[in-house]
């Protein structure tokens, strides 16, 4: 009777204990610092390199300006290629994370990440189109300006629109991370509150140029605090969480 009690509750449930599993403590960990290198990049390259340079409706003086300043300007595309690098890696690792949880919908989330970092990336293309425009006109003495500015401008409005555009899947993805969070026994549910939060705050902002044209929607750039707290906690409490059982279905 005891070994056969022994055996049904060995079936029921398994411990994390495979070799070649990766721990919730590392892929917490893992997670936090890809979340902690893209909030110190994307900013960087979004709110400090391209403000000084692009200069919204004025072609001719943002192609001046990233003539004068090419390195500040690979290094803000450097500085996306890590943040979009990052968030393959935090895909993976969320993953891990939240799939003792619900495996399928954690696989399911990591995907819509997956799918915006896709296009992101194929938007980045088109800055890379702006380097190769410096190459030319570096190598070129008679390159014709107008051209010049209007090909760069192109590109440049070309990466943002593309981009935005994916950030209505990450949108999602943050919305389901969010419920995830919340279902789970070793995160706080207020994270997953907020997460959920910031999702919409970003389905929003995606949205808005399609469907919301005229409205005001400033708060909702004041909503990515969820993630920036998530953060936080994976970097601070998420090395410190224990291992947890998983069901088998």
């Amino acid at each position: 009777m005891t070994t056969y009690t022994a055996k049904a509750s060995q079936t029921r449930t398994k411990t994390i204990s495979n070799p070649n599993t990766i721990s919730l403590r590392t892929a917490a960990l893992s997670a936090g610092l890809a979340l902690l290198t893209m909030a110190i990049a994307a900013p960087f390259a979004e709110l400090f390199v391209f403000p000084k340079l692009i200069v919204p409706g004025e072609a001719a003086e943002t192609a001046r300006n990233i003539l004068a300043n090419q390195t500040l300007f690979r290094a803000a595309l450097f500085g996306y290629l890590i943040t979009f690098i990052c968030d393959l890696v935090a895909a993976w690792a969320l993953y891990v994370f939240l799939k003792p949880v619900n495996e399928n919908l954690s696989l399911f989330t990591a995907w819509f990440r997956l799918v915006y970092t896709v296009i992101a990336i194929v938007a980045f293309l088109n800055l890379v189109a702006v380097v190769r425009l410096l190459n030319a006109s570096n190598s070129s003495s008679g390159f014709d300006p107008g051209q010049f500015a209007a090909q760069v401008m192109s590109s440049l409005e070309a990466f943002r629109g593309s981009w935005y555009f994916g950030l209505l899947f990450f949108g999602i993805h943050l919305g389901l991370l969010g419920v995830l969070v919340f279902r789970s026994s070793y995160v706080p549910k207020l994270l997953g509150v907020l997460l959920i939060i910031a999702g919409f705050g970003y389905l929003i902002n995606a949205l808005k140029p399609i469907l919301l044209p005229d409205i005001n929607i400033d708060f909702a750039q004041y909503t990515f605090y969820g993630e920036l707290i998530f953060m936080l906690w994976l970097l601070i409490r998420g090395p410190r969480v224990k291992e947890v059982n998983e069901e088998i279905i």
